[in-house]
This record gives C-alpha cells, sequence and structure tokens, in this order.
C-alpha cells in the first residue's frame, strides 16, 4: 500500500481529481491518500495558499498527485507551483508529449519527452531596476545543477529504452551560462554511450519542432527553454488539455496537470480530467503500479480514439464525470 499525497487544487481542479481518483480506483492501484489543502482554498482556511502541513506530508510520503493550483494576489508568492518545487528540490521537470489517435493534430506519430531544470536559469528571479530606465535579471548556471538533470535525462533514456538526448542550449551566445550547460552535458554523456548525444540552438530547436518533431525522443534544457518549448510540444500533439507533467527530485516527486485552475468553469462538469488522469499515470509508474499505469493509459487511448464519452474540447460531449465513469468502465 502506497501513502501519496494529494492536493485537489483550485477552480476545476477537485473535479478533474474526483475523475481521476475514481479511474485510479477502478485499476486497482492500492494507494492510500493523505489530503492536503494549497492555493486559495488553504488561503480561507489557514490564511496561507502554502501551509507547511502540505511541505510536511510531501516529505513523509515522497509522492504527491496535485490538481492546478491558483497563486492569490498579494499572497506573498510569486508562484505556489515554484515554491513547491523549491522547497522540495524537485530539480527534474517532466513533460512528455505524445499524440492521440481521434484528435486532429499538426503532426501524428509524435513522441518526445521535455526535461527542464527546475532551480535555476533567470527563474531564480534575480533582478533589480539600474537606475530608472533600465531593469536588469541575472541568469545563474552552475555545473552542479547543469550536471544533475542531465544525468537524469540519460538515465530516464535508458530506462524508457529511449535512444537519443537532444541537448537544448544558446552556447553560441551565451558562451559562459549556456556553454557551461553544454560542457556538463557532454561530460555526463560519456558516462552513457549507449545513449547519443546531440545538442541543438534553441531558435533552430523550435523551427526544428515544428517541421520534424519525429526525430527527437528526450531533449533537455535549461530552465527557460524548457518552460518555452514544453508548451510548443503541446501544441504539436493536441494542447496542455491533454499533457502531463511532473517535478522530481531525490527525495519526492510531484505529479501534475500543467493546465491552469481555469475558475471560470469550476463546477460546471464540463473540465477535461485527461491530463491530470494521465499525470496520474506518471505517477502509479513511479510508485511501481505499473499494470494499473498501463490500463488507465490504454483505456484513455481507445476513449480518445472512438471520440464519443470524452469532452468537448476533446472532440466529444460528455461532462468530466460520464468521461471518468467511462474510464473507469473500461479500465475494470
Amino acid at each position: 500500500m502506497n501513502t501519496v499525497t494529494l492536493i485537489k487544487g483550485d477552480g476545476i481542479g477537485p473535479e478533474i481529481t474526483e475523475a481521476t481518483i475514481k479511474v485510479i480506483e477502478a485499476a486497482g492501484a492500492r494507494i492510500k491518500w493523505e489530503e492536503v489543502s494549497a492555493g486559495e482554498s488553504a488561503l480561507k482556511k489557514f490564511n496561507t495558499p502554502l501551509p507547511a502541513e502540505v511541505i510536511e506530508s510531501l516529505r513523509r510520503t515522497g509522492v504527491g498527485l496535485k490538481g492546478p493550483l491558483t497563486t492569490p494576489v498579494g499572497s506573498g508568492y510569486r508562484s505556489i507551483n515554484v515554491a513547491l518545487r523549491k522547497e522540495l528540490d524537485l530539480y527534474a521537470n517532466l513533460r512528455p508529449a505524445k499524440t492521440y489517435r481521434g484528435l486532429t493534430t499538426p503532426f501524428e506519430n509524435v513522441d518526445l519527452v521535455v526535461i527542464r531544470e527546475n532551480t535555476e536559469d533567470l527563474y531564480t528571479g534575480i533582478e533589480h531596476m539600474v537606475g530608472d530606465d533600465a531593469a536588469e535579471s541575472i541568469k545563474i548556471i552552475t555545473r552542479k545543477a547543469s550536471e544533475r538533470i542531465c544525468r537524469y535525462a540519460f538515465r530516464y533514456a535508458q530506462n524508457a529504452d529511449r535512444k537519443k538526448v537532444t541537448v537544448v542550449h544558446k552556447a553560441n551566445i551565451m558562451k559562459l551560462t549556456d556553454g557551461l550547460f553544454l560542457e556538463s552535458a557532454r561530460k555526463v554523456s560519456e558516462e552513457y554511450p549507449e545513449v547519443e548525444f546531440e545538442d541543438c540552438i534553441v531558435d533552430n530547436m523550435a523551427m526544428q519542432l515544428v517541421m520534424k518533431p519525429w526525430q527527437y525522443e528526450v531533449m533537455v534544457m535549461p530552465n527557460l527553454y524548457g518552460d518555452i518549448l514544453s508548451e510548443l510540444c503541446a501544441g504539436l500533439v493536441g494542447g496542455l488539455g491533454i499533457v502531463p507533467g511532473a517535478n522530481i527530485g531525490e527525495q519526492a516527486a510531484l505529479f501534475e496537470p500543467v493546465h491552469g485552475s481555469v475558475p471560470k468553469y469550476a463546477g460546471q462538469n464540463r473540465a477535461n480530467p485527461a491530463a491530470m488522469i494521465m499525470a496520474s499515470v506518471l505517477m502509479l509508474g513511479y510508485i511501481g503500479e505499473n499494470e494499473a499505469a498501463w490500463r488507465i493509459e490504454q483505456a484513455l487511448s481507445d476513449l480518445i480514439e472512438e471520440g464519443r464519452e470524452i469532452t468537448p474540447d476533446l472532440g466529444g460531449s460528455a461532462g468530466t464525470r460520464e468521461m471518468a465513469q467511462a474510464l473507469a468502465t473500461r479500465v475494470r
């Protein structure tokens, strides 16, 4: 029995989380949920959007499933999601992008993974004004963090039976920062001779992805490029509604959909739960519930291909609850 921290989230979060739990239970996964609150719901109860019990639970269980969160204005946080990653040192952001038969997308047979360094680069938020008319932001790249994320990418490729890792950078211009990232990647690649290494400048990478995305399997990159290119890859396969995400560290891992909380649709039984369900597939694989993960992914793929019992944004006419029930029936 695995204990998993559960954060239902804000807006449509509770609805898609309940849908996901229904499907997980139908798959027979042995999970004990430890529910905690974060975001707007926590602010109302505890006067903070990130209570200490959230971090304590994730440290205790080592794994969490999280719905989308809203960061309340004036709460003292730039982003609750970023705060969670920083507090737990969840250094690797994993974003698979895969096409499903039945969805209209620019390409077929796309199956790639973006691995984004989560802890540094411009996202450290070190910036200041220089006089009244200029602002400066500091880009930090360290050898330790670069080697750590590249080693994670090569290890992931090896374990997932993927044959190539593409390192994305702008070392032709930022010769010290991105140069250090590329140098670190080359060094790490020597530890994995069975995995092909290549590098690509980020602007060329963007062009290649919208022309020949099937060329790529695993891509690893600093924080900012990963934020941008993972969204681009989501667009290649049908949008954020079907793309899961994971934030993984040495001591904990947090799985989530990558779309927002969409408060205007809350409580209307119209939210698409697919991204949350696919995040749970990643989570189940992480904790060793591989059969349950496989059954859920296959059922979702079949449901999308048939195109009936799915939400309107995917081309069907079902509500959130109806789609979850159809999936649960198939999974059983």
